[in-house]
């Protein structure tokens, strides 16, 4: 059952004790609340107003699963804050252990001082977990993708489209390298984890990633410097820093181009013509 008392004041305690900086967002002036407003608790947890402020005046449908992880992580909740926020709510949190979407707090605190920075937090399937709006011009917006598709490395192999942002002559090691990372993933997790299942159905659906599986190749790892094709900014060569989180095996990922290049131009130029369409959530 759903504890509506409780999940409010939660959710109003928990809002109360972030400030817009903590969290990426600009303070303004003429600012009365104690911590965030609830609209921009809202946007951070990529929902209406009107849903969130219901929930803090217990009110309102039981949320979903999904509603849930967006409001934990709109929150910077931790892992425990997150399954208490679920138990509130009248669900149960989900299973513990390596892996999993929720971003650690201190991990979403150095994405959010990247705002305009290209940076992602992508999962060991190379789910994009969270991404700066940079990053969402540059490889689309992650919040638009489902199921498998949320995976680089399966849409790399089935979606064509996907292949327009490199270019051709990475082609091949780009394959290699998915694969190989799969492979990596499914030798750790075993031939039950979510890893395998994505091999079974990118070898069912993909004649070059069975082609490529086939060659067993391993530790075939991404580059430091990488190339990447817009539609209206041109071809960005961009040098990627790497910072994991271990325990859930999560990665940051940080592109930047080099001082005085044509590369910096173009970022900053898609920085205007770009990013605004998106925002850090």
């Amino acid at each position: 059952m759903i504890d509506r008392p409780g999940l409010a004041e939660f959710l109003r305690g928990r809002r109360a004790a972030l400030q817009p900086e903590d969290v990426g967002l600009p303070r303004g002036q003429r600012r009365r609340t104690d911590g965030l407003r609830r609209e921009e608790a809202a946007m951070l947890a990529n929902m209406s107003v009107d849903y969130y402020a219901r929930l803090e005046r217990e009110r309102g449908p039981q949320p979903s699963d999904q509603m849930l992880a967006s409001i934990a992580q709109g929150l910077r909740l931790s892992l425990d804050e997150r399954d208490h926020l679920f138990r509130l709510a009248g669900h149960q949190p989900p299973a513990a252990g390596p892996g999993g979407d929720h971003v650690d707090p201190g991990m979403m605190r150095i994405l959010d001082q990247l705002a305009e920075t290209p940076a992602e937090v992508v999962s060991e399937l190379g789910e994009t977990l969270q991404q700066t709006p940079l990053a969402a011009a540059i490889a689309g917006d992650a919040r638009e993708r489902r199921g498998d598709a949320r995976s680089a490395g399966f849409r790399w192999f089935t979606d064509p489209a996907e292949r327009d942002r490199r270019p051709a002559d990475e082609h091949d090691f780009t394959s290699r390298m998915y694969a190989a990372g799969l492979r990596d993933v499914v030798a750790r997790r075993g031939p039950r984890s979510r890893a395998a299942q994505l091999a079974d159905r990118l070898l069912e659906q993909s004649e070059e990633f069975r082609t490529v599986w086939a060659a067993h190749e391993v530790g075939v790892r991404p580059e430091a410097v990488k190339r990447y094709l817009h539609p209206e900014v041109g071809e960005l060569t961009l040098h990627c820093q790497v910072l994991q989180d271990v325990r859930r095996s999560h990665t940051l990922l940080v592109h930047t181009a080099e001082p005085g290049s044509v590369s910096a131009e173009r970022l900053r130029l898609l920085g205007v013509v770009g990013a605004d369409a998106h925002r850090v959530h």
